[in-house]
C-alpha cells in the first residue's frame, strides 16, 4: 500500500503583508504596559530589561497607512535581552480579508531588532489555517519616525489538508469527541 507523502497531506500557504507599529502619538497601536524591573537598557534609551508592550497593529497590503487593511497583529513583546535590542514576540495575526478571512496565525520567537531581517516561528492557527506550522521572515521595512515603524511579514506555512473541515463533532477533533462519547457510555446512573 502506498503511503501519501507529507506534501500530499499538507498544503503550502504563503502570505505577505505589512505591520504598522505605532508606539506613540496619534494612532498609537503599541503600549508599554509593564516597565521592566531590570536595569536600563544600554542600546535602547528609556527602555528597561523586562519592558512589556501590548500591540494591536494594523496589517496592510502595502507599507503605507493608506494601503488596504487585511488584518490585525495582536499580542505582546517583551524586552528579553539585557545587552542587545532583542524582543520576545508572541502575536496572533487576525486575517480580515481574502480567502483566509476570519482565520488566525500564531507567531512567536526572538526578534533581534538590530538585524534588518529576522525569522520567527508560525506555531499554530485557526479557521482555514488550523494547525499551521512554518516561519515568518520579519523585516524592518521603514522607520517612518521615531514612533512609527513598518515591518514586512513574509509568511511561509504548511496546513494539514482538511484541517478546517474537521468539524464533525463541533470542535474539530473527531477522535477526542469519540473518546468522550465512549467514556460517557461507560458511566451508569449509580456512579
Amino acid at each position: 500500500m502506498a503511503v501519501p507523502s507529507s506534501a500530499a497531506r499538507c498544503r503550502l500557504v504563503h502570505l505577505h503583508f505589512y505591520m504598522l507599529d505605532i508606539i506613540g502619538g496619534p494612532g498609537q497601536t503599541a503600549v508599554r504596559v509593564v516597565r521592566g524591573q531590570g536595569p536600563p537598557h544600554p542600546s535602547m534609551p528609556g527602555s528597561y530589561f523586562g519592558d512589556t508592550a501590548v500591540i494591536d497593529d494594523l496589517l496592510t497590503e502595502g507599507p503605507s497607512l493608506t494601503s488596504k487593511a487585511v488584518g490585525r497583529a495582536q499580542g505582546t513583546y517583551v524586552l528579553a535581552a539585557m545587552d542587545a535590542p532583542v524582543l520576545a514576540v508572541s502575536v496572533t495575526v487576525v486575517i480580515t480579508e481574502g480567502p483566509y478571512n476570519g482565520s488566525t496565525l500564531v507567531i512567536a520567537g526572538r526578534d533581534d531588532i538590530s538585524q534588518e531581517v529576522r525569522e520567527l516561528a508560525v506555531v499554530g492557527g485557526t479557521g482555514q489555517l488550523r494547525r499551521a506550522t512554518g516561519h515568518v521572515v520579519w523585516r524592518s521595512a521603514e522607520d517612518v519616525s521615531a514612533v512609527y515603524m513598518v515591518l514586512e511579514l513574509d509568511v511561509h506555512a504548511t496546513v494539514p489538508n482538511g484541517a478546517a473541515a474537521g468539524r464533525r463533532h463541533g470542535w474539530g477533533w473527531p477522535a477526542a469527541a469519540e473518546g468522550i462519547r465512549n467514556m460517557s457510555a461507560g458511566l451508569s446512573a449509580d456512579s
